[in-house]
């Protein structure tokens, strides 16, 4: 053997030694020896062959299950088919050889990894939807496939410094649109959190060294700030005589920079930073919630709690499973500081979520009660799967929307409780109850008021649901609902009334050509889709159903003009001349070749190639801004901000087109930057905010609205900038304007 393959061996043997102790420490029972039957098949299936960054493949299976093991607390059976789950999709092994050596569950977990290893998670991007699809309906029969996949895209992003930079784009997107929001749906807190900052400093990494640096310069003075918080409430702890531990819990990088961004706050303006979390153990288990209040009591009686900042998670669960109390109390320094108030138990649901139940089965009802919440939530997942949408951005929004919610609480007329998304609206709570109901609804009673259907409900509210004896629904509908649930159930409605609509457009079209004396087929309808200018025929026979299109003496003429000597050319006059050139045939319109992209190097963005690509209308990036690109795989280049919206829709949905980019502008171009600003108004105050852009900075200005009401102004200007520093110098001067409050980038 060579030097490097016996450090190889070495490097192996004590990460599966680490699997080893890690699993023999847990409060599973003891199946060791179908995990060394594991480790060493897929040892053997994977020998050989190497990861990008170098080291033997094996070790990212044994990541896997350390991640699975230590981390979400599962047990021999997810361990096993976390060391096996590349074994099926990279070598000549088949399920039917892991079912016959390991045993069908081993075997049905392994293949469900394999089957959703393509689309949104591989490289087939054509496919991602029905992929997600997949693991979304996998997930039902054993949710240890999802955990295992967690855990899989974790250790991904742990060593995703040895991927191309594009690629780097495209995985880190996927984990912020797809994995973090799931591992947030299913409790593992600490692995949602990772995830999110990993993500964050692949795709924004001058942002995410900012921040860290900013924290560290901090760390100090906020652990000075916690152990005089705390002195006091341990001092009265201990003299209860209770069980406990204080931790400080200081925000993730990725926390603090979405704060910033959704705030338009800087670092210094963050007043939570510091949560202090105290985790005690019960003196008998159906004490804990008792001894959670009895806690806050003793905190609340030595600092005064915020009255609208206390949150009760104890009776009424998060649907992931969290339980905790949170107040937020007056440091005697004058700071809020956040407590977050939980036992031993709710800590660990905090932490690995659902998988934790396995650890109180004996236990009985907490084991229950978040199987049950799963089940709820699984079946809510396929409820949308039974009508999912036609597009693949579309479907992942909608699964979206169900993984990502802070919950409110409302409660029936029967007084039943029931979990809604917060800002759901009346007509969501509906379709929740039925799809009947929601179809139906035309109103509802809040509070024994009477409220329309967009009425935003709020904790605590009790609601009752009017309907009619015919079903109502409109597509403006879909702007009133918010749950992926009411969504996906409208538009299936919709797309049903659109298709009835266009068989009834189709049959009077039929009638009109029998009448007409024409041969009806594709031929007549194609010429009266490109005479009517709509992008298909099915768009023709709705616009005839409805009215918009009226059928006469100009389609006979079209439909009755030879075709023949130069095609379509007969009757081109019948169009509308601004279409001419669209109406051509097919053969007749120059083809374009697909552009050549070299996806291994970024592209550079300068005064010479900038004219090559499109600039998003949605986030308008400029020099200096972190940007990436976008390839149609034909012809176009589409310059995103990273953080843009539809860059994230992109990277989830069709990752394999993200491509790196970095500016190289040198203050010669111009580009244009928008910019808010809002404060008390005041005689002068405009004339002062002209004066510095145009004056001072010698700023050209192409657009200026600014309103006032009640005294205070609100105002956008769009400039003319070279580059980001601009907009930095532009803020801050403004800033210095005595009666100027805010001034923000759009």
């Amino acid at each position: 053997m060579t030097e490097r393959e016996i450090e190889d061996e070495k490097m192996v043997d004590a990460a599966y030694r680490h699997l080893v102790d890690t699993y023999l420490h847990s409060r599973h029972r003891k199946h060791i020896e179908i995990i060394e039957k594991a480790y060493n098949f897929a040892r053997q299936a994977h020998k050989g062959v190497r990861r990008l960054s170098g080291e033997p493949y094996i070790m990212h299976p044994i990541a896997v299950a350390q991640i699975a093991c230590e981390e979400i607390g599962l047990g021999s059976t997810s361990i096993c088919a976390s060391l096996l789950h590349d074994v099926v999709e990279d070598t000549d092994y088949t399920v039917e050889d892991i079912q016959n050596i390991f045993g069908p569950k081993i075997a049905e977990i392994v293949d469900g990894l394999t089957k959703i290893s393509g689309g949104i998670f591989g490289d087939k991007a054509s496919a991602q939807a029905e992929s997600f699809k997949k693991l979304l309906l996998t997930m039902s029969d054993d949710i240890r496939v999802i955990l295992i996949k967690i855990s899989d895209r974790l250790h991904n992003m742990r060593t995703l410094g040895s991927q191309l930079p594009s690629k780097q784009y495209k995985i880190a997107g996927e984990t912020l649109y797809i994995y973090a929001p799931l591992a947030h749906r299913l409790g593992l807190n600490k692995v949602k959190e990772e995830l999110e900052d990993l993500s964050f400093r692949y795709e924004h990494p001058d942002e995410y060294r900012s921040i860290r640096q900013q924290l560290a310069d901090v760390d100090a003075h906020l652990h000075e700030i916690f152990r005089e918080f705390t002195t006091p409430i341990r001092q009265r702890l201990d003299e209860a005589g209770l069980h406990y531990e204080i931790k400080a819990r200081i925000k993730t990088p990725y926390s603090v920079w979405s704060k910033m961004q959704n705030k338009h706050v800087t670092f210094e303006e963050i007043y939570d930073i510091l949560a202090v979390r105290i985790i005690f153990d019960p003196d008998r288990p159906q004490d804990e919630i008792a001894q959670c209040f009895q806690i806050y009591a003793t905190c609340s009686s030595i600092y005064k709690p915020h009255p609208e900042r206390f949150r009760d998670w104890l009776s009424h669960p998060k649907s992931n499973g969290y339980q905790a109390l949170h107040t937020t109390l007056m440091s005697k320094s004058g700071q809020w500081v956040e407590v977050q108030i939980r036992s031993r138990r709710m800590d660990e649901m905090a932490e690995q979520g659902f998988a934790a139940h396995w650890k109180y089965k004996e236990g009985g009802k907490e084991a229950e009660d978040s199987e049950n919440e799963l089940d709820k939530w699984l079946r809510t997942i396929k409820e949308i799967l039974d009508d999912p949408q036609p597009d693949a951005i579309d479907f992942l929004d909608a699964i979206k929307l169900n993984l990502y919610a802070n919950e409110i609480f409302v409660v029936t007329p029967k007084g039943e409780f029931k979990t809604m998304p917060a800002g759901a609206t009346a007509l969501d709570f509906a379709f929740g109850i039925h799809t009947f109901l929601g179809t139906h609804c035309i109103g509802a009673k809040v509070n024994h008021r009477l409220v329309p259907i967009s009425y935003r409900l709020e904790s605590g509210d009790q609601i009752e649901i009017l309907t009619s004896k015919q079903p109502k629904v409109t597509p403006q509908w879909l702007q009133v609902a918010t749950t992926a649930k009411a969504k996906g159930k409208i538009q299936a409605i919709l797309r049903r009334q659109e298709r009835e609509l266009q068989k009834q457009g189709e049959e009077q079209l039929a009638a009109f050509l029998r009448q007409a004396e024409v041969e009806p087929g594709s031929q007549a309808t194609d010429r009266l889709v490109r005479f009517h200018q709509q992008p298909s025929a099915a768009h023709l026979y709705s616009a005839i159903a409805r009215g918009t299109i009226h059928l006469g003496a100009d389609d006979l003429s079209c439909l009755r003009a030879q075709t023949g000597q130069g095609g379509w050319s007969r009757y081109l006059h019948f169009l509308k001349p601004h279409r001419a050139a669209e109406a051509a045939a097919p053969e007749e319109q120059p083809t374009a070749e697909p552009m050549k992209v070299d996806r291994r190097k970024p592209l550079i963005l300068n005064e010479e190639t900038i004219g090559r690509y499109l600039i998003c209308p949605e986030c308008h990036p400029i020099p200096g801004d972190s940007v990436l690109g976008y390839f149609d795989g034909l012809s176009r280049i589409t310059i995103h901000k990273r953080q843009c919206p539809v860059a994230a829709r992109l990277k989830a949905s069709d990752g394999n087109h993200i491509l790196a980019a970095q500016w190289d502008t040198h203050k010669q171009l111009f580009f244009p930057a928008t910019i808010r600003l809002q404060g008390i108004d005041h005689v002068g105050v405009l004339h002062q905010i002209t004066a510095i852009l145009s004056g001072q900075l010698n700023i050209n200005i192409r657009q200026l609205n600014i309103q006032s009401q009640d005294g205070i102004f609100r105002g956008e200007i769009q400039l003319e900038v070279h580059d980001a520093t601009d907009v930095q110098a532009i803020c801050r001067d403004l800033k210095r304007i005595q009666e100027v409050e805010d001034v923000t980038r759009f």
